[in-house]
C-alpha cells in the first residue's frame, strides 16, 4: 500500500483507508471509517419469540477453521478463555492487574464494601494462580499509588490517602506506593509518583496481559503489548470482588507508521497528528494498533506517549507490539512470567492508515480540543504566558532529556515561567544522576539539571492539579500556555478561559525561549 504524500496543512495526511466489510456494525456513525448501510422498512410484528435453529458450524473447507485475530482480540481471548473472539461480542475477562490511587481509590472501595460485605476479603484469584504469577491473589495483584493528593494540606485529600492506607492494611495488599514524610519526599523509599509511569517503571506492565485502572489514562500501559484501559470505581469496586469484568471486544484501527523520525520531531507529534485526523471520537471504542518502521525505532516511553493519548480520540485501548526494545526494559523490573501476542498476517481491521513520518511537521493542538491541531510555525504570533513540561504524557525522563537538548541548542534563557514536573522520583532522580555518553547529551543533561535547580528549588515530584491550578491561576486571570500534557479542555489546568496548546517537549522548551508559540526547527535546525 502506497504512503501518503505532503500537503498542505488544511488537507489530510492519512492516505489509504481501506474498511472492511463486515465490521461496519460497530463503527461510530460519527467516524470517519463507518460504512453507508442501505436503510430498509422493518416491520414491528413480533413473529417468533425463538431464536431459529442453527446447523452446527462446520470448519472451513480451507483446511483450518482458525479465524485470525488482532493483538486485543487474542489477548482478551486468552484472559477469557475463549478460543476465539469477534468485534462486538460481550465477554467475563480475568483480569490480572488492577491499577488504582487516591482519586478513585476510596470510591472503589466504597463500592466493594458495600456489595460484598464490609468483612470481605480482596478475591483469591485461582487464574493468576494457575498462570503461575508468583503474586497469587488478586489483592498483591491491586496497584495503590498516591500520585495527585500527596503534597497538600487539604484534610479530604488526606483523608482518601487514609482510606487507601487503612485498606491497604487490611487486605494485606503488597503493593501499596505510600509516603509517610510530606516534609521531605526523598526519604519515603516506597513513593513512586504518576501512577501510569509508576507503573511501567516497577516491572506492572507485561506482555499479554489485562491491566485495567481507575483511570482513563491507563491505556498508556499498552505500550508494553497488553490490553490496558480506564474503567470507573463500579467496575473496580466489582473487579476486587470477583478478579472479573464484562467487557465488549473492540475493532481494531490499525496505523502504520513507517520512516526515520526527523530529529525536529517527537512521538507526541505523531498522535497529535493521528487526533487531528481522525478527531477526538474518530476511536469511539475501538483499540489502536501501532506498527510500522518508526514505531519499532521507538524506545519504551516514547511508545508509552503514544498510547496515553489514545483515549484523546475515544480509543478502548492502544497497543504496540512488543519486540527486543520491549523485552531489554522488562529484564530487571518483573519475574512474573509473560507470553507476548500479535495480530495475525490475515487479522481484520476496521482501517489500515498509512503516515510517512519523514513528512510530518511539529504540530500543536489549540484550544480547546486535542484534534484541534495546526502547525506550529503557523501559531508563531501566540504570545504565551506560561510553558509547563510533565504529566503522564510528557514528563518522562526522556522528554526532559528533549527539553535539554532545545536549551542547549539555544544557549538562551527561558523568557516565561516554565515549570518542569517529572512523573516520577525515578525521573527526578534521572534527571539529576542519569549517566551520559556523548558529550552533547552530557552537556544537555548537566544544562537541565542546571535549570531544574533554578526554576524549582523544591521537590518536582509534587501534586499535579496544585501545579497546574498555581501555574494558571496565580493572577486569577486567563493565561496562555504551552503545555506537554494531554488535554487542553476549558478548565482543566486552572482557568476556564485559559487557552492551553498541546505540544511536545521540543515545541514547549522551544516556546519558553521566545515567549511564543515556536517551531522547534529554529533551535535545532
Amino acid at each position: 500500500m502506497a504512503s501518503s504524500t505532503i500537503v498542505p496543512a488544511s488537507h489530510s495526511f492519512i492516505a489509504n483507508k481501506k474498511d472492511l466489510l463486515g465490521l461496519s456494525d460497530f463503527s461510530s456513525t460519527s467516524s470517519p471509517f463507518s460504512i453507508p448501510k442501505c436503510r430498509k422498512s422493518i416491520s414491528k410484528k413480533i413473529v417468533s419469540v425463538m431464536a431459529p435453529q442453527q446447523s452446527e458450524r462446520k470448519p472451513a473447507s480451507t483446511g483450518s477453521g482458525k479465524t485470525a485475530m488482532t493483538m486485543t482480540e487474542k489477548i482478551l481471548a486468552r484472559a477469557s478463555e475463549k478460543p476465539h473472539l469477534s468485534p462486538g461480542e460481550n465477554i467475563w475477562v480475568n483480569v490480572d492487574t488492577l491499577m488504582t490511587h487516591d482519586v478513585c481509590g476510596p470510591g472503589s472501595i466504597g463500592i466493594f464494601k458495600r456489595e460484598f460485605g464490609e468483612n470481605a476479603k480482596v478475591l483469591n484469584s485461582l487464574y493468576l494462580f494457575l498462570l503461575s504469577i508468583q503474586l497469587n491473589n488478586l489483592g498483591e495483584n491491586c496497584h495503590y499509588t498516591r500520585s495527585l493528593y500527596i503534597f497538600t494540606t487539604d484534610e479530604r485529600a488526606n483523608r482518601n490517602v487514609d482510606i487507601l492506607r487503612d485498606f491497604c492494611l487490611e487486605q494485606n495488599i503488597k503493593y501499596f506506593y505510600d509516603i509517610k514524610d510530606l516534609s521531605d519526599f526523598k526519604v519515603n523509599p516506597d513513593y513512586k509518583g504518576v501512577c501510569h509511569v509508576a507503573l511501567a517503571q516497577e516491572g506492572h506492565c507485561r506482555l499479554g496481559e489485562v491491566l485495567l485502572g481507575t483511570d482513563s489514562h491507563t491505556c498508556t500501559a499498552g505500550a508494553f503489548g497488553q490490553f490496558a484501559t480506564g474503567i470507573g470505581n463500579t467496575d473496580a469496586g466489582f473487579v476486587l470482588g470477583t478478579g472479573k469484568l464484562l467487557l465488549k471486544v473492540p475493532p481494531t484501527l490499525r496505523f502504520v507508521m513507517d520512516g526515520e523520525m526527523p530529529d525536529y520531531l517527537l512521538v507526541k507529534d505523531l498522535i497529535l497528528q493521528i487526533i487531528g485526523e481522525i478527531s477526538v471520537s474518530g476511536a469511539t471504542y475501538k483499540s489502536m494498533e501501532f506498527v510500522g518502521t518508526t514505531v519499532e525505532s521507538l524506545n519504551m516511553e516514547e511508545r508509552m506517549t503514544l498510547c496515553n493519548m489514545v483515549v484523546e480520540a475515544g480509543g478502548k485501548n492502544g497497543v504496540v507490539p512488543a519486540d527486543s526494545t520491549t523485552f531489554k526494559y522488562l529484564e530487571d523490573k518483573t519475574s512474573v512470567p509473560y507470553e507476548p501476542v500479535y495480530s495475525d498476517e490475515e487479522a481484520r481491521f476496521l482501517s489500515e492508515n498509512r503516515f510517512d513520518i519523514p513528512k510530518l511537521e511539529p504540530l500543536v493542538a489549540k484550544p480547546h480540543s486535542p484534534d484541534n491541531c495546526a502547525l506550529a510555525r503557523e501559531c508563531k504570533d501566540v504570545k504565551i504566558d506560561r510553558v509547563y513540561i510533565g504529566s503522564c504524557t510528557g514528563g518522562k525522563t526522556e522528554d526532559f532529556m528533549a527539553a535539554a537538548k532545545v536549551f542547549l541548542a539555544s544557549g538562551k534563557k527561558v523568557k516565561v515561567p516554565t515549570f518542569l514536573v517529572p512523573a516520577t522520583q525515578k525521573v527526578w532522580m534521572d534527571v539529576y544522576s542519569l549517566p551520559v555518553q556523548d558529550l552533547v547529551a552530557k552537556l544537555a543533561h548537566r544544562f537541565l539539571k542546571q535549570l531544574v535547580v533554578t526554576r524549582l528549588r523544591v521537590p518536582v515530584v509534587v501534586l499535579v492539579w496544585e501545579a497546574l491550578k498555581t501555574l494558571m491561576q496565580r493572577m486569577n486571570e486567563p493565561m496562555v500556555c504551552v503545555s506537554t500534557t494531554n488535554r487542553n479542555f476549558p478548565g482543566r489546568m486552572g482557568h476556564k478561559e485559559g487557552q492551553i496548546y498541546l505540544a511536545s517537549p521540543y515545541t514547549a522548551a522551544a516556546s519558553a525561549l521566545t515567549g511564543y508559540v515556536t517551531d522547534p526547527r529554529e533551535f535545532l535546525q
